[in-house]
């Protein structure tokens, strides 16, 4: 079987001219699957794969949080943080329009429009993330610091079981 060959992505793109030290991983995209498919296909903790997620606030305006698989993100929580009324999740149609990736294959990195992004916290204490590379079915796998120095997220604690 030939091994197939990496993706080249927006997201990919940013990561080389950044000089990133990455891990190619593809496996097989399951539609509403998530990170507990990403996770079991590559033989990893739920906890280390980041998923990237295109929100907005009350008066629409798109943010983007990272957050580890395994934990949904406190909105309420969040809305506070930042000194908004509300944040909820934005459409599909609208987080592609945003981000110029499809939903399920939405990276932090490359994305069409900036956005502030919000990181739940310990994300930084982990040894190595998993996080989408701009395509279903496929994550880089890397040192948070990396995601760290590329982004500068806003560290937040907003994540709930």
């Amino acid at each position: 079987m030939a091994k197939e060959k990496t993706p080249i992505t927006a997201a990919i793109r940013l990561l080389r001219a950044e000089q990133v030290v990455f891990s190619d991983h593809l496996y097989d995209y399951e539609d509403k699957g998530g990170t507990s498919v990403s996770s079991r296909a590559l033989g990893v903790d739920e906890h280390s794969v980041i998923k990237t997620l295109v929100m907005e606030d009350e008066k629409r305006r798109p943010l983007v949080v990272l957050m580890h698989g395994d934990l949904q993100v406190s909105t309420k929580e969040l809305a506070r943080i930042i000194g908004v009324k509300q944040i909820l999740p934005c459409s599909a149609e609208t987080a592609q329009k945003q981000s110029g990736y499809m939903v399920g294959g939405t990276s932090p990195f490359g994305m069409r429009h900036t956005m502030p992004v919000y990181m739940e916290e310990s994300i930084s204490g982990l040894t190595k993330i998993y996080i989408n590379g701009g395509k279903r079915g496929y994550l880089v796998g890397m040192e948070p610091a990396e995601l760290i120095r590329v982004l500068k997220p806003v560290a937040v604690t907003v994540g709930i079981r």
